[in-house]
Order: structure tokens, then C-alpha cells, then sequence
């Protein structure tokens, strides 16, 4: 199951992270958030120990939207070693996903 971010865990488990997270920003009244949540449920599994892959729900977490500047959803953020490396906005096939992930995790 993908790790449910927070603003009160954000700090620790993104930020001080070493290595890879993939931040999955969301809601759930929105359709593409909604498409995509199978692609990040799979891939937190797949990439276990590899990569933490998690989700923001922007409207319990406002905090972490502002501070990224969050404006439209979903918004995918790839960070390696607390800092955002890549920014996805809308919904990316699988392949894509998979391929942005592959190129942090071949740099690290």
C-alpha cells in the first residue's frame, strides 16, 4: 500500500529521506487522481525498498500543497535526497511513471 504523507510526517519521511520518494499529490473527488491510484498502489510495491512511494491528499494536508506550490491535481513530485528532482502535472501513463523513477534510481 502506497505511505500516506502528511504535513505533520512530510519533514521526516520525504524531506530527511535519503534516496528516492515519489509523491503522488491527490484528492478524492478528483477523476484522473482517482485513474492513476492503481499505477501508484502497484508501483509503491513494486519499488519497496527501492523507492518510498506515497500520496498527499491535498485537502486534509494544505499545508504541503502551499509549500510546493500545488495547484492543479494530480501532481506527481519525484524527489531524491529530500529535493524535488522531477515534476509531473496530470495523469502519466505507467510506462511513464516507471520510466521517471528508473532514471533517479540509475543516478543514485
Amino acid at each position: 500500500m502506497a505511505f500516506q504523507f502528511t504535513d505533520a510526517n512530510f519533514q521526516e519521511t520525504a524531506i530527511d529521506n535519503k534516496g528516492i520518494t515519489v509523491v503522488d499529490f491527490w484528492a478524492q473527488w478528483c477523476g484522473p487522481c482517482r485513474a492513476i491510484t492503481p499505477i501508484i498502489e502497484e508501483l509503491s510495491t513494486t519499488y519497496d525498498g527501492k523507492a518510498l512511494i506515497g500520496k498527499v491528499d491535498v485537502d486534509d494536508n494544505a499545508e504541503l500543497s502551499a509549500k510546493f506550490g500545488i495547484r492543479s491535481i494530480p501532481t506527481i513530485l519525484i524527489m531524491k535526497d529530500g529535493e524535488v528532482v522531477d515534476t509531473i502535472v496530470g495523469a502519466p501513463s505507467k510506462q511513464a511513471l516507471i520510466d521517471k523513477i528508473e532514471a533517479q534510481l540509475v543516478a543514485a
